[in-house]
């Protein structure tokens, strides 16, 4: 079953997000996981592309768009993905799902862990409660780290 981990930053800030983001996809590239990012529109899923070019000093970290047709499945250990352009590979089952939307993402259960980033912003902590007691009631593994 799914471990689902929440990271809660103190920041409000957009980019604290999608930063965190590329820092948590870039120590699960270093284990040799395959990850799946879920941005919530195209316009956050180009800001990850630029981001994970440049978020840290010498820190580019492989990756492609899910709807990118010019690659193999999983030719690239990190993958980005939207609501719009989710790229569905039907073939494989990700090591870890990374979700920047303020839903339960569809098919989060074919990956082994689900990390939702949340900020604290009140309404996406409010969002992220739901999914929380929708993990909850369904018997998920769920923990939370305060960053």
């Amino acid at each position: 079953m799914t471990q689902v981990d929440f990271y809660l930053l103190p920041e409000t800030a957009e980019d604290a997000r999608l930063t965190f983001a590329c820092r948590l996809a870039g120590k699960a590239v270093q284990r040799e996981l395959v990850v799946f990012v879920l941005a919530e529109s195209e316009a956050d899923a180009r800001k990850l592309d630029e981001l994970l070019w440049t978020f840290a000093q010498n820190s580019f970290i492989p990756h492609r768009f899910a709807w990118d047709t010019q690659t193999t499945p999983v030719s690239e250990p990190v993958i980005i993905g939207c609501a719009n352009h989710a790229g569905k590979d039907d073939t494989h089952d990700w090591d870890l799902m990374i979700n920047l939307t303020g839903e339960v993402p569809d098919e989060f259960g074919r990956y082994e862990r689900l990390a939702e980033v949340l900020d604290a912003d009140p309404e996406r902590r409010e969002h992220g409660r739901e999914r929380y007691r929708y993990y909850r009631d369904r018997g998920y593994e769920l923990k939370t780290h305060q960053l």
